[in-house]
Protein backbone atom coordinates (compact mmCIF):
# COMPACT_ATOMS: atom_id res chain seq x y z
CA UNK A 1 0.00 0.00 0.00
CA UNK A 2 1.60 3.28 -0.92
CA UNK A 3 0.92 6.77 0.12
CA UNK A 4 0.00 8.98 -2.82
CA UNK A 5 0.73 12.74 -3.09
CA UNK A 6 0.88 15.71 -5.66
CA UNK A 7 2.17 14.78 -9.08
CA UNK A 8 3.55 16.78 -11.64
CA UNK A 9 0.04 17.36 -13.46
CA UNK A 10 -1.18 19.38 -9.66
CA UNK A 11 -2.73 16.22 -7.53
CA UNK A 12 -2.20 17.83 -4.00
CA UNK A 13 -4.23 15.66 -1.91
CA UNK A 14 -3.06 12.75 -0.55
CA UNK A 15 -4.35 9.23 0.16
CA UNK A 16 -3.28 5.23 0.74
CA UNK A 17 -4.55 3.07 -2.44
CA UNK A 18 -3.64 -0.15 -2.86
CA UNK A 19 -1.96 -1.09 -6.14
CA UNK A 20 -3.76 -3.78 -8.41
CA UNK A 21 -0.18 -4.70 -9.04
CA UNK A 22 2.00 -2.04 -7.95
CA UNK A 23 5.70 -1.81 -8.23
CA UNK A 24 7.87 -5.14 -9.81
CA UNK A 25 9.91 -6.77 -7.08
CA UNK A 26 12.21 -9.39 -7.71
CA UNK A 27 12.82 -10.64 -11.46
CA UNK A 28 9.20 -9.40 -12.15
CA UNK A 29 8.40 -6.81 -14.78
CA UNK A 30 5.03 -4.82 -14.51
CA UNK A 31 3.95 -4.38 -17.89
CA UNK A 32 0.94 -1.72 -19.19
CA UNK A 33 -0.75 -1.18 -22.18
CA UNK A 34 -3.31 1.99 -21.86
CA UNK A 35 -4.94 3.98 -24.50
CA UNK A 36 -4.87 7.19 -22.56
CA UNK A 37 -7.33 9.02 -25.35
CA UNK A 38 -5.80 11.91 -27.51
CA UNK A 39 -6.78 15.24 -26.49
CA UNK A 40 -9.70 16.73 -27.80
CA UNK A 41 -9.91 20.27 -26.16
CA UNK A 42 -13.03 18.92 -24.73
CA UNK A 43 -14.13 21.76 -22.21
CA UNK A 44 -12.97 21.32 -18.65
CA UNK A 45 -15.92 19.33 -16.46
CA UNK A 46 -16.85 16.90 -19.40
CA UNK A 47 -15.90 13.51 -19.07
CA UNK A 48 -13.56 13.97 -21.95
CA UNK A 49 -11.48 16.87 -20.53
CA UNK A 50 -7.78 16.22 -20.72
CA UNK A 51 -6.97 18.69 -18.00
CA UNK A 52 -9.73 16.91 -15.92
CA UNK A 53 -8.54 13.37 -16.90
CA UNK A 54 -4.61 14.40 -16.47
CA UNK A 55 -4.41 14.35 -12.84
CA UNK A 56 -6.19 11.05 -12.99
CA UNK A 57 -3.55 9.09 -14.59
CA UNK A 58 -0.73 10.66 -13.16
CA UNK A 59 -1.97 9.62 -9.75
CA UNK A 60 -2.94 6.34 -11.51
CA UNK A 61 0.64 5.13 -12.97
CA UNK A 62 2.29 6.57 -9.18
CA UNK A 63 -0.05 3.71 -7.89
CA UNK A 64 0.60 1.26 -10.50
CA UNK A 65 4.57 2.30 -11.40
CA UNK A 66 4.80 0.45 -14.33
CA UNK A 67 8.20 -0.84 -15.62
CA UNK A 68 7.32 -0.78 -19.01
CA UNK A 69 4.64 1.53 -19.92
CA UNK A 70 3.00 1.26 -23.84
CA UNK A 71 0.72 4.06 -24.21
CA UNK A 72 -1.60 4.58 -27.34
CA UNK A 73 -3.16 7.97 -28.78
CA UNK A 74 -1.30 10.62 -26.80
CA UNK A 75 -0.55 13.50 -29.02
CA UNK A 76 3.13 15.13 -28.31
CA UNK A 77 2.03 17.55 -25.68
CA UNK A 78 0.54 14.35 -23.77
CA UNK A 79 2.73 12.36 -24.47
CA UNK A 80 5.41 15.19 -22.79
CA UNK A 81 2.60 15.95 -19.78
CA UNK A 82 2.53 12.45 -19.13
CA UNK A 83 6.82 12.22 -18.50
CA UNK A 84 6.17 15.37 -16.37
CA UNK A 85 4.18 13.30 -14.47
CA UNK A 86 5.66 10.27 -13.90
CA UNK A 87 8.79 9.77 -11.09
CA UNK A 88 11.96 11.72 -12.47
CA UNK A 89 13.82 8.20 -13.32
CA UNK A 90 11.26 7.17 -15.93
CA UNK A 91 11.85 8.09 -19.80
CA UNK A 92 10.20 7.61 -22.98
CA UNK A 93 10.72 6.41 -26.97
CA UNK A 94 8.11 7.43 -29.29
CA UNK A 95 7.35 8.64 -32.36
CA UNK A 96 4.28 10.85 -33.80
CA UNK A 97 2.60 8.59 -37.03
CA UNK A 98 2.54 11.76 -39.59
CA UNK A 99 6.58 11.83 -38.26
CA UNK A 100 8.51 13.93 -35.99
CA UNK A 101 6.03 15.57 -33.36
CA UNK A 102 2.74 15.40 -35.53
CA UNK A 103 0.41 12.64 -34.68
CA UNK A 104 -0.63 10.46 -32.23
CA UNK A 105 1.90 8.55 -30.99
CA UNK A 106 2.88 4.92 -29.62
CA UNK A 107 5.16 5.97 -27.09
CA UNK A 108 6.82 3.45 -24.42
CA UNK A 109 7.50 4.47 -21.22
CA UNK A 110 10.00 2.73 -18.85
CA UNK A 111 11.59 2.63 -15.58
CA UNK A 112 15.10 3.88 -16.12
CA UNK A 113 16.20 2.05 -12.75
CA UNK A 114 15.00 -1.16 -13.99
CA UNK A 115 15.91 -1.26 -17.63
CA UNK A 116 17.97 0.51 -20.29
CA UNK A 117 16.95 0.88 -24.40
CA UNK A 118 19.52 -0.91 -26.37
CA UNK A 119 17.60 -0.21 -29.89
CA UNK A 120 14.30 0.97 -31.31
CA UNK A 121 12.18 1.50 -34.06
CA UNK A 122 9.19 2.52 -35.95
CA UNK A 123 6.93 1.15 -38.35
CA UNK A 124 3.84 2.00 -40.28
CA UNK A 125 1.12 -0.49 -40.80
CA UNK A 126 0.93 -0.29 -44.31
CA UNK A 127 2.53 -2.04 -47.71
CA UNK A 128 4.93 0.48 -47.07
CA UNK A 129 6.13 -0.10 -43.31
CA UNK A 130 9.50 2.04 -43.86
CA UNK A 131 7.66 4.90 -45.48
CA UNK A 132 6.67 7.83 -41.98
CA UNK A 133 2.71 8.68 -42.41
CA UNK A 134 2.41 5.39 -45.22
CA UNK A 135 -1.24 4.27 -45.25
CA UNK A 136 -2.36 1.71 -47.70
CA UNK A 137 -5.01 -0.89 -46.34
CA UNK A 138 -8.00 0.97 -46.41
CA UNK A 139 -7.65 2.74 -43.16
CA UNK A 140 -8.00 6.23 -43.23
CA UNK A 141 -6.14 6.99 -40.28
CA UNK A 142 -2.41 6.61 -39.88
CA UNK A 143 -1.47 3.36 -38.19
CA UNK A 144 1.93 2.77 -36.79
CA UNK A 145 3.72 0.62 -34.34
CA UNK A 146 6.85 1.10 -32.41
CA UNK A 147 9.12 -1.34 -30.69
CA UNK A 148 11.69 -0.77 -28.07
CA UNK A 149 14.46 -3.34 -27.01
CA UNK A 150 15.57 -3.70 -23.20
CA UNK A 151 17.69 -4.81 -21.01
CA UNK A 152 16.75 -5.82 -17.57
CA UNK A 153 18.87 -4.33 -15.39
CA UNK A 154 18.70 -6.17 -12.36
CA UNK A 155 18.93 -9.69 -14.55
CA UNK A 156 21.09 -8.75 -17.56
CA UNK A 157 18.25 -10.08 -19.49
CA UNK A 158 17.03 -8.73 -22.84
CA UNK A 159 13.50 -8.00 -23.95
CA UNK A 160 11.18 -6.52 -26.58
CA UNK A 161 8.41 -4.22 -26.30
CA UNK A 162 6.32 -3.71 -29.19
CA UNK A 163 3.63 -1.28 -28.84
CA UNK A 164 0.76 -0.53 -31.18
CA UNK A 165 -2.83 0.88 -32.24
CA UNK A 166 -5.02 -0.85 -35.08
CA UNK A 167 -7.53 0.76 -36.97
CA UNK A 168 -11.19 1.54 -35.65
CA UNK A 169 -12.80 1.07 -39.02
CA UNK A 170 -11.13 -1.31 -41.55
CA UNK A 171 -11.01 -4.78 -40.76
CA UNK A 172 -8.73 -5.44 -43.53
CA UNK A 173 -6.21 -2.90 -42.00
CA UNK A 174 -6.81 -4.92 -39.02
CA UNK A 175 -5.96 -8.49 -40.40
CA UNK A 176 -2.89 -7.05 -42.13
CA UNK A 177 -1.72 -5.21 -39.77
CA UNK A 178 -1.77 -7.82 -37.57
CA UNK A 179 -0.08 -9.69 -39.50
CA UNK A 180 2.62 -7.31 -40.52
CA UNK A 181 3.70 -7.52 -36.51
CA UNK A 182 3.82 -11.41 -36.13
CA UNK A 183 6.06 -11.14 -39.33
CA UNK A 184 8.46 -8.31 -37.50
CA UNK A 185 8.01 -10.04 -34.28
CA UNK A 186 9.19 -13.22 -35.81
CA UNK A 187 11.97 -11.18 -37.21
CA UNK A 188 13.64 -10.73 -34.04
CA UNK A 189 16.11 -12.85 -32.65
CA UNK A 190 13.99 -15.95 -31.84
CA UNK A 191 15.42 -16.29 -27.90
CA UNK A 192 14.36 -13.51 -26.94
CA UNK A 193 11.60 -12.27 -24.52
CA UNK A 194 8.45 -10.08 -26.47
CA UNK A 195 5.64 -8.52 -25.06
CA UNK A 196 2.97 -6.81 -27.71
CA UNK A 197 1.09 -3.93 -25.83
CA UNK A 198 -1.68 -2.33 -27.58
CA UNK A 199 -5.61 -1.28 -28.85
CA UNK A 200 -6.05 -3.71 -31.30
CA UNK A 201 -10.13 -2.02 -31.99
CA UNK A 202 -11.45 -6.08 -32.37
CA UNK A 203 -12.34 -8.68 -29.50
CA UNK A 204 -10.27 -10.72 -27.63
CA UNK A 205 -10.43 -14.42 -28.10
CA UNK A 206 -13.10 -14.47 -31.43
CA UNK A 207 -11.63 -11.77 -33.84
CA UNK A 208 -9.40 -12.58 -37.02
CA UNK A 209 -6.62 -10.61 -35.81
CA UNK A 210 -6.24 -11.68 -32.54
CA UNK A 211 -6.20 -15.24 -34.44
CA UNK A 212 -3.15 -13.99 -36.72
CA UNK A 213 -1.49 -13.24 -33.29
CA UNK A 214 -2.03 -16.15 -31.04
CA UNK A 215 -3.15 -18.64 -33.52
CA UNK A 216 -6.55 -18.81 -32.28
CA UNK A 217 -7.06 -19.49 -28.73
CA UNK A 218 -4.78 -17.13 -26.58
CA UNK A 219 -2.40 -20.28 -25.55
CA UNK A 220 0.59 -19.32 -27.91
CA UNK A 221 1.06 -22.34 -29.36
CA UNK A 222 0.82 -20.55 -33.24
CA UNK A 223 2.25 -17.23 -32.35
CA UNK A 224 1.64 -15.10 -29.20
CA UNK A 225 -0.29 -15.57 -25.70
CA UNK A 226 -3.07 -13.61 -24.36
CA UNK A 227 -1.58 -12.50 -20.94
CA UNK A 228 -5.01 -12.50 -19.72
CA UNK A 229 -5.46 -15.72 -20.01
CA UNK A 230 -2.53 -17.37 -19.12
CA UNK A 231 -2.03 -15.32 -16.23
CA UNK A 232 -3.71 -15.54 -12.74
CA UNK A 233 -6.62 -13.03 -13.03
CA UNK A 234 -6.50 -10.12 -10.43
CA UNK A 235 -9.86 -8.47 -11.25
CA UNK A 236 -12.97 -9.27 -12.82
CA UNK A 237 -13.10 -9.63 -16.92
CA UNK A 238 -13.88 -6.13 -17.66
CA UNK A 239 -14.50 -5.11 -20.67
CA UNK A 240 -11.76 -2.42 -21.52
CA UNK A 241 -13.90 0.75 -23.63
CA UNK A 242 -16.22 2.00 -20.78
CA UNK A 243 -15.77 4.97 -22.72
CA UNK A 244 -16.50 7.14 -19.31
CA UNK A 245 -19.48 4.84 -18.38
CA UNK A 246 -19.76 1.66 -15.46
CA UNK A 247 -17.58 -0.87 -16.22
CA UNK A 248 -18.81 -4.00 -17.59
CA UNK A 249 -18.08 -6.76 -16.42
CA UNK A 250 -17.62 -10.04 -19.07
CA UNK A 251 -17.66 -6.76 -21.49
CA UNK A 252 -15.44 -6.92 -24.95
CA UNK A 253 -11.53 -6.92 -24.78
CA UNK A 254 -9.84 -4.73 -27.02
CA UNK A 255 -7.33 -3.58 -25.40
CA UNK A 256 -3.97 -6.71 -24.70
CA UNK A 257 -1.19 -7.30 -23.96
CA UNK A 258 0.44 -10.56 -25.78
CA UNK A 259 3.63 -12.47 -24.71
CA UNK A 260 5.58 -15.40 -26.51
CA UNK A 261 6.79 -18.41 -25.24
CA UNK A 262 9.96 -17.29 -23.19
CA UNK A 263 7.69 -14.69 -20.86
CA UNK A 264 6.01 -16.57 -18.02
CA UNK A 265 2.90 -14.37 -16.79
CA UNK A 266 2.42 -14.45 -13.31
CA UNK A 267 -0.68 -12.17 -12.98
CA UNK A 268 -3.36 -10.02 -15.52
CA UNK A 269 -5.08 -7.46 -14.58
CA UNK A 270 -7.61 -5.02 -15.76
CA UNK A 271 -7.78 -1.63 -14.24
CA UNK A 272 -10.95 0.28 -13.42
CA UNK A 273 -9.12 3.34 -11.47
CA UNK A 274 -11.16 6.36 -11.04
CA UNK A 275 -10.29 9.35 -9.11
CA UNK A 276 -14.10 11.16 -7.28
CA UNK A 277 -15.69 9.60 -10.08
CA UNK A 278 -13.80 10.60 -12.70
CA UNK A 279 -11.80 8.00 -15.46
CA UNK A 280 -8.60 8.56 -16.66
CA UNK A 281 -9.90 7.38 -20.07
CA UNK A 282 -12.23 5.82 -21.75
CA UNK A 283 -10.43 2.77 -22.05
CA UNK A 284 -8.97 1.09 -18.92
CA UNK A 285 -4.76 0.04 -18.28
CA UNK A 286 -4.39 -3.61 -19.09
CA UNK A 287 -1.53 -4.81 -16.79
CA UNK A 288 0.61 -8.14 -16.45
CA UNK A 289 3.27 -9.21 -14.09
CA UNK A 290 5.85 -11.14 -15.83
CA UNK A 291 8.87 -12.78 -15.46
CA UNK A 292 11.42 -13.33 -18.33
CA UNK A 293 12.52 -17.17 -18.98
Amino acid sequence: MGLIGGAGAGVAHARTVEPVIGAATGERLHVVSFNIRYDANAAPGTADSWTDRRPVLAELLEIERPTVLGTQEALYHQVRQVAADLPRHYDWIGLGREGGGRGEFMAVYFDTRRVEPLDFDHFWLSDTPNVIGSATWGNTVIRMTTWVRFRDLRTGREFVHVNTHLDHRSETSRQRSAALIRERIAGFDPDLPVVLTGDFNTPAETSESYRILTGGDGSGDGGLADTWLTGHQVTPAWGTFPNYRDPVPGGTRIDWILANRHVEVLKAAINTFRLDGRWPSDHTPVQALVRLV
